[in-house]
């Protein structure tokens, strides 16, 4: 009997885990888009629905508060969403925030969207190099000149702006929701407030919270990698993802500020190095910097062109030190540097560009540096050396005793062994003529009448 009940407890032992896992609460995964959409928004929400699926979680709210972002990372959240086998509600939260632009498309996309009060959605014009309204970002047009391949700016305009529409229609339409208003959104960057996108059914809940949201969607039907799935949302366990240390450090590296600085300090590091060969740390530094800006830019929609004018802006102000241009390389190397900083990312609007006052800080100081200060190092190398063998040749000294051939004199407050062909009496100033290691050459110097 004891053997029998013993067995039991070892049977209810392994099973512990299994009733554990099988009584747990099912989960709702949260992940949080917050700011300008990019490569690593993108990163971000691809691993939080991978780890939403290891979770067996019957739903993914994304809480978004976006102006947009790049339409590249818009693109690849979309492609996941539409690839999840778990349903993803998009919730534009808290009051005050928006789904502008890349937010507007990834809204559609969702199998469900909502919506809290005082919130608003819209404004999904494509931004391009030209200026055109709302915000998103991609490959622009070049603002009224021809294009490659000899089309208008204009006619790029329109092609960039209908291959919008017909996108965000798609997904209105594979979502059931108002094609005719997001094609507004498109090309006229219509805005809508919540109460009014759930009148035009854009949207299809407004809820002031997450608690609020999961009750209002309990039961709807939802259609999921093609087939029909009833939601089972009441009294599901939120779970949040927040951005990991990868996602904040990618984050960082491709904001277009940093990854400007990381170029600049990647080409002022091996600048210093080649210029002073054997320092080591600023070869080091800059290349490390450059890898990373390399980096960024390999994921952020970067106007070569604009690099190239940055490059050759430095050139221009390096040069302006060895060439006596009367200030023409100076002044054209800044404002080739200025200009290239300013056209250095594609059609981002406001929000993916370098910061106007950061590219008037940093030509300012690499004007003053390369035609200051490396004008200065350049200049000083043409005046006599003031330490080492080479300043011993030719000063002068006094012999601390008298001798005819090899004896000691003072030089520099410093003793030394001198040697001389011309006998020197003690106290007589001579003048040192070679040094061999740390035996100097010396003559006696006539004493003046």
């Amino acid at each position: 009997m004891a053997v029998a009940l013993r067995r039991v407890l070892f049977l209810l032992l392994l099973a512990a885990p299994l009733l554990v896992a099988g009584a747990a609460q099912p989960v709702a995964v949260q992940l949080h888009i917050s700011g300008p959409i990019g490569p690593a928004t993108s990163d971000y929400v691809h691993r939080g629905l991978h780890q939403a699926e290891q979770l067996k979680a019957r739903l993914v709210i994304l809480r978004m508060d976006t102006p947009g972002g790049l339409d590249t990372a818009m693109r690849d959240i979309i492609r996941d969403i539409l690839a999840s086998p778990i349903p993803v509600v998009t919730y534009v939260a808290p009051s005050g925030a928006r789904a502008a632009s890349a937010g507007t498309y990834i809204l559609y996309a969702s199998h469900v969207a909502a919506m809290a009060p005082g919130t608003n959605v819209g404004a999904a014009t494509p931004v391009q190099v030209g200026g055109l309204p709302g915000t998103g970002g991609g490959n622009g047009d070049s603002g009224g000149k021809p294009a490659p391949g000899g089309e208008s700016g204009g006619t790029m305009k329109h092609k960039i702006v209908n291959d919008a529409v017909a996108y965000i229609r798609s997904l209105a339409q594979l979502r059931g929701r108002n094609a005719e208003w997001a094609e507004k959104a498109v090309r006229h960057a219509a805005s809508l407030p919540a109460s009014a996108a759930l009148r035009e059914h854009v949207i299809d809940v407004i809820a002031p919270d997450t608690a609020t949201l999961l009750q209002r969607i309990d039961g709807r039907t939802v259609s999921v990698q093609g087939k029909e799935q009833v939601l089972h949302t009441g009294g599901l366990t939120v779970r949040s993802v927040e951005p990991d240390w990868r996602t904040r450090l990618l984050g960082i590296i491709t904001d277009p500020n940093v990854a400007y600085l990381l170029m600049l300090l990647g080409f002022y590091g091996l600048f210093f190095e080649l210029a002073n060969p054997g320092f080591v740390l600023p070869g080091v530094a800059g290349a490390i910097c450059l890898v990373l800006a390399l980096y960024a830019f390999q994921v952020l929609p970067v106007n070569y062109a604009g690099v190239a004018l940055v490059l050759l802006g430095i050139v221009f102000m390096v040069a302006e030190v060895f060439v006596p241009s009367f200030g023409a390389l100076g002044i054209g190397g800044v404002a080739a540097f200025v200009f290239g900083s300013i056209i250095l990312f594609n059609g981002t609007g406001n929000v993916y560009s370098v910061s106007l006052p950061l590219i008037g800080a940093l030509a300012v100081v690499s004007a003053g540096f390369f035609i200051g200060i490396v004008g200065l190092a350049i200049r000083s190398r043409g005046r006599p050396v003031v330490s080492g063998q080479e300043q011993m040749i030719g000063a002068v000294g006094e012999a601390t005793e008298g001798f005819t051939d090899q004896g000691r004199v003072r030089v520099h407050g410093e003793l030394w062994s001198a040697r001389t062909a011309v006998p020197v009496k003690q106290g007589q100033r001579v003048r040192v003529t070679a040094m061999d290691g740390l035996l100097l050459q010396i003559e006696p110097l006539r004493e003046e009448r």
